[in-house]
């Protein structure tokens, strides 16, 4: 302590001294969910919204931010916390993570509870800049962070660039055809980060630095995910933005489209020309101009002279035991009813979209208002006829003639350039709201292209838009699908050969074409929904050959082996909507500890029992597969036992494709059928992977509707002990209307000669082998 010669302190010394013991003693405010305070120009505001999930909102002084996110659906629950103050930082202590404020630099980090950094911000890592999004006064927002060296992380929605770890990057995410963007990533650590931006918004990552960086923001706002695995993250991540619920059963088989169907008799004839050759077909596709001339695009109503009895067209659909999808397009043609009254109500948005040519326009999805007024019409021309389920094509949506003065354009909610990744979130959830509100007899179904966080919760499945017909886009498939189901969102499809077949004379009888299209379906097989559609060639089996041909029979085998892994698909497809699980599985997500396996980006599980490993090169006759350590591992076609760690030389004739079973695994086999509730599952087989303990649970319910809400459904667990060579079939738990009451189970030990079959009643009984 510094004293004047009379021994009393002078005021410039006490007012040194107190601006001193301010700046070690910053004050904080304690919140009902955290803390909150001033650092360096900005109000940082920490809050738990369970101990495991920790927002961050960092805005500067002065502002209001005040936010209803788009995406986030969860309010914060009551947090045991632990608050205290260690110099110059507020340590906040939940049951399961630690946070640390820096009260001088502003920074964030994360710890677990022994004090092991997760992810931190940089010091200073927050930058506002001031700009005008037209007349409001606003800013970009930029985050930086800092990650370990050789930490691997996977996410961004589904980015085309062949790459399954995510790291040194810049990608601009801005929606936009076979592009999805989300502001999310996860690492191998077990935790995940969510930017909730809906700007366009770049992602960068170098030596230095991981960063988002929005054009738009009143404030940065993220999301930390403590998961502590893969599984942990994304079952944080359906917490925090909504669960997924269970699609019909009948979606899970095959589905055929083209573009397009010109005439309700020609899709008509496909249906009949499946059932004629007996090879399974559950949805057929009608995709554009069914409303005749685009002036009238998107009409939601049928073109008389092509579509005179589009009720008669749903009924004899059904009658073949089909189900039908029809388009519906965001963007309405200057002769459509719709636009006319959007329009007059100033619900367009007024830039142009697909078809450019005839000034097709965007309606405004973020108006609740414009979404009431979409449904009105969909329901009225194409829902109350008793359709099936939806194709919302060009959700992103596409952007023709593009101008950046676009972005300014109001609406509902601001600027689009504020709120434009959000657009398939508003406009496919706008679908799924009005229906579930219209009927419960008949599950959402939506395909579309296009997706943002937190639409797993509408029932939607997103395929990877206008893809290529090569060899290049085939492989590419693989870690963008696998990256955008670890943001959490499940359900992902693609055009089975690819959606522009171009440069292939005589199409599907074209060799090239034919090979390309029969490796693709393959891995179609293993993914959540197995679809056929692409311009220029018509995909329809029958146009490859005859039965007999190797192009008609390897396409029949892989069909046929879908529908017999239903129980096993509706099953892994019940833990997504009751256990936030996953389809598609990158690798690391079972075998963490293999370090091998991080940015493996050609193989992935189908469930948790099945290794994928689809051939994506051309002329490929043996492929190297990686089988991950820790598991023993079985080769579906032969039975073939090898231990994990290591990689093994697969033939691959066109009618195979690597594939392998997990030591540890009972997999339920289903029926051959022509669609997928041809026949009840009562006398099913059980495929016994021996090597570890086993446990399946088959799930079983009504198949479309939504009773499964309300608990009808019903469950029948197996186990099996590896040591004691004893499968376990444990009591029914449920019912449900037309539930079996006695079946049959054909219980098989693979690679082994013996096998039992026992009939069950719903009570516990045991096979020991």
């Amino acid at each position: 302590m510094i004293k004047n010669p009379h021994g009393k302190l002078s005021l410039l010394s006490f007012l040194l001294l107190l601006i001193t013991h301010v700046g070690l003693c910053q004050n904080f405010t304690k919140t009902n969910t955290g803390i909150k305070t001033s650092v360096d120009g900005l109000t940082v505001e920490v809050q738990f919204f369970n101990s495991r999930i920790v927002r961050v909102i960092k805005a500067p002084e002065g502002t209001s931010f005040n936010k209803q996110s788009l995406s986030v659906i969860k309010t914060p629950a009551a947090t045991p916390l632990q608050i205290q103050q260690q110099g110059n930082a507020v340590l906040l202590k939940s049951e399961a993570l630690q946070v640390a404020l820096d009260l001088q630099t502003g920074k964030v980090a994360f710890s677990n509870l022994n004090g092991g950094l997760l992810f931190t911000e940089k010091d200073y890592g927050s930058q506002f800049t001031a700009i005008k999004d037209v007349n409001k006064n606003t800013y970009s927002v930029r985050q930086a962070f800092r990650l370990d060296k050789d930490e691997v992380i996977y996410g961004l929605g589904q980015q085309q660039n062949g790459k399954m770890n995510q790291r040194g990057q810049k990608v601009f995410l801005r929606q936009d055809n076979t592009k999805v963007c989300i502001p999310f990533f996860q690492s191998v650590k077990g935790y995940g980060v969510f930017w909730d931006n809906y700007a366009p918004t770049t992602f960068l990552d170098n030596p230095h630095e991981t960063s988002f960086d929005s054009e738009v923001g009143d404030g940065s706002d993220y999301y930390f995910l403590y998961g502590g695995s893969a599984d942990g993250v994304i079952a944080q991540m359906r917490d925090l933005t909504g669960q997924a619920p269970l699609m019909p059963l009948w979606v899970y088989g095959f589905n055929q489209s083209r573009e397009r169907y010109r005439t309700q008799y020609e899709l008509l004839n496909v249906v009949k020309k499946y059932r004629s050759l007996k090879v399974p077909l559950d949805g057929i596709i009608q995709d554009w101009q069914y409303w005749g001339k685009d002036s009238n695009w998107n009409a939601m109503s049928f073109e008389p002279s092509t579509y005179p009895r589009p009720k008669e067209l749903i009924d004899s659909v059904h009658q073949l035991n089909a189900h039908i999808f029809f388009v519906a397009w965001p963007g309405f043609g200057p002769n459509t009813p719709q636009y006319k009254e959007l329009k007059e109500k100033k619900m367009l948005l007024n830039f142009e979209t697909y078809p450019p040519r005839f000034m097709s326009t965007p309606y405004d999805v973020y108006n609740p208002m414009a979404r009431d007024i979409y449904w009105r019409y969909l329901d009225k021309g194409v829902f109350s006829l008793n359709s099936d389920a939806w194709w919302l094509d060009s959700s992103e949506p596409d952007h023709s003639n593009l101008k950046e003065s676009d972005f300014d354009l109001p609406t509902y909610l601001g600027t689009f350039r504020s709120v434009r990744n959000a657009f398939p979130l508003q406009h496919v959830g706008g679908v799924y709201d009005h229906q579930r509100q219209s009927t419960s007899d008949k599950r959402v179904m939506i395909l579309t292209r296009s997706a943002f966080a937190g639409q797993q919760r509408y029932g939607a499945n997103t395929w990877s838009g206008d893809v290529h017909s090569n060899w290049e886009t085939l492989r590419k498939q693989v870690p963008a699908g696998l990256n955008f189901s670890l943001c959490g969102i499940p359900y992902w499809n693609t055009d089975i050969g690819g959606f522009i077949g171009e440069g292939f004379p005589k199409g599907a009888k074209n060799p090239e074409f034919q090979e390309l299209y029969t490796r693709w379906m393959q891995f179609a097989t293993f993914t959540p929904m197995m679809r056929s559609h692409g311009t220029s060639i018509p995909r329809e089996i029958y146009q490859f050959g005859n039965r007999g041909e190797w192009p008609f029979d390897v396409q029949e085998k892989f069909i046929n082996l879908r529908y017999q892994l239903l129980p096993y698909l509706y099953a892994t497809a019940w833990d997504v909507t009751s256990h936030s699980g996953s389809i598609i599985r990158a690798l690391y997500m079972d075998f963490v500890n293999d370090k091998k396996v991080y940015d493996i980006d050609n193989e992935y599980l189908f469930g948790k029992s099945f290794l994928v490993s689809p051939v994506t090169d051309k002329g490929t006759t043996t492929q190297s597969v990686y089988l991950p350590a820790g598991a023993v591992w079985y080769d579906f076609w032969t039975g073939e036992r090898t231990d994990g760690g290591k990689a093994v030389d697969k033939a691959t004739p066109i009618d195979i494709i690597p594939l392998y079973v997990k030591g540890g695994s009972i997999v339920p086999w289903g029926p051959k059928v022509q669609y997928a509730e041809e026949k009840k599952w009562n006398n099913l087989e059980l495929r016994i992977y021996p090597g570890a303990d086993a446990a399946f649970t088959l799930y079983e319910d009504e198949n479309n509707n939504y009773n499964y809400e309300q608990g009808k459904y019903a469950e029948i667990t197996f186990n099996w002990n590896d040591q004691a060579r004893t499968l376990t079939i444990k009591d029914r738990k449920g019912s449900f209307p037309g539930m079996l009451s006695t079946r049959k189970f054909n219980i098989v030990l693979v690679n082994n000669q013996n096998s039992k079959t026992i009939t069950y009643k719903g009570k516990e009984v045991t096979a020991k082998f």
